[in-house]
């Protein structure tokens, strides 16, 4: 596998179980980690989903150019998605945004 990002340091690779597997909006699993290798990468922090585990959220783009809004958390080293789905269309914008400069 390859390395992720630096903004992922210590993170070697992905955690999949029953729990989030079934999550992911008819996005595949290899689409939703793709999202973490490809740039821009929007990463914002999630408080309001946050009060078991802190959570993040990230907006970024598959390898075929689909943009996805990716759910996620850290266990250990791992990266677990907590969900994926096809971005909304605010999300589309804000991450317009960021695909311009």
């Amino acid at each position: 596998m390859a390395r992720l990002p630096e903004f992922f340091r210590g993170i070697t690779g992905f955690k999949w179980d029953e729990g989030n597997s079934e999550k992911t909006h008819g996005v595949t699993q290899t689409e939703a980690e793709q999202v973490f290798f490809n740039r821009p990468l929007v990463v914002t922090g999630d408080p309001k989903h946050s009060a078991k585990e802190t959570r993040y959220f990230t907006l970024g783009r598959t390898d075929e150019g689909r943009e996805m809004t990716v759910i996620f958390t850290f266990r250990g080293s791992l990266l677990r998605v907590i969900s994926a789905r096809p971005m909304s269309r605010k999300e589309r914008r804000v991450y317009g945004q960021y695909q311009e400069s």
